[in-house]
């Protein structure tokens, strides 16, 4: 037997089908926004820390219209497949576009709200519906 886990060994093509195939739907999507993630240059959101600014990108899993202090306010959670965050938009009932299952790309100043990472009005880039 050789030294090295297994998990450390390099996968054959076989392996790595037999991995896809046991492997659930949800980790294979996430397998995927971590690839895409990394593709685009993007920072994980996983390795996003308080006060730093971001370039993030992944899959839009909710959109919800929540008031912030009397103020209007939309948010959404993104995922990449290391975390989510929630990306809020003040001052926005609704916005052409963002809705869930649509991927994008945000950028903006990280912050943490009752231990979430937060993204408050970001630039961001919808990807387009091609890709997904």
């Amino acid at each position: 037997m050789s030294a090295v886990p297994r998990s450390e060994k390099p996968a054959g093509r076989l392996r790595r089908m037999l991995d896809r195939l046991s492997s659930s739907q949800e980790d294979l999507e996430s397998e995927e926004l971590r690839e895409d993630a990394e593709t685009a240059g993007c920072t994980r959101i996983g390795d996003c820390q308080d006060r730093q600014v971001v370039t993030v990108t992944g899959t839009l899993r909710t959109v919800t219209l929540r008031p912030r202090a009397g103020v209007p306010a939309l948010e959404a959670e993104l995922f990449d497949g290391s975390a989510a965050l929630d990306v809020v938009w003040l001052g926005r009932r609704s916005i052409v576009g963002i809705e869930p299952g649509r991927r994008l790309i945000a950028s903006g100043r990280i912050s943490l709200s009752r231990g979430r990472r937060v993204l408050f009005n970001p630039k961001y880039e919808l990807r387009p519906l091609g890709r997904e």
